[in-house]
């Protein structure tokens, strides 16, 4: 969170009933590949589970994976739990099955970015970079 020392920190988690975790596997060992530090959080977790795990483990970002066309609802409930525990710090990002009409209200809503099928492995490691835990003033 902010300009903390060390590798970039990220949860990736899978929320809700959705049980097909490969993508979130494959971005998750992209990200450790790229030498960030990943905590898987497992299938089924709630959003409180979510941030509360990012929370305790002091991430940079949550990347969310929803192939289930929950992405509305589970978005944004990750979203208001980081701003009612004054975590708004911690970006989230994420990816599946995301209709292209939805993408823009998601990210109305703050979510930082959303990857469809087909996003590279490399562009997502590169957005992370890009985009988790710029300096002061940067």
């Amino acid at each position: 969170m902010g300009v903390a020392a060390g590798p970039i920190r990220v949860v990736v988690a899978k929320p809700g009933l959705d049980g097909h975790d490969r993508g979130a596997k494959v971005i998750a060992r992209a990200l450790r590949d790229a030498g960030m530090e990943v905590i898987y959080t497992g299938l089924h977790q709630t959003p409180e589970q979510i941030v509360d795990t990012a929370i305790q483990e002091d991430a940079d970002a949550i990347g969310l994976s929803i192939l289930s066309g929950a992405h509305n609802t589970l978005f944004a409930a990750v979203i208001e739990l980081l701003k009612e525990r004054d975590a708004e710090d911690i970006l989230v990002f994420g990816g599946g099955i995301i209709p292209e009409a939805d993408i823009a209200p998601l990210k109305e809503k703050g979510v930082a970015e959303i990857f469809t099928p087909g996003a590279t492995t490399q562009a997502i490691v590169d957005w992370v970079r890009a985009n988790v835990r710029q300096p002061a003033g940067a």
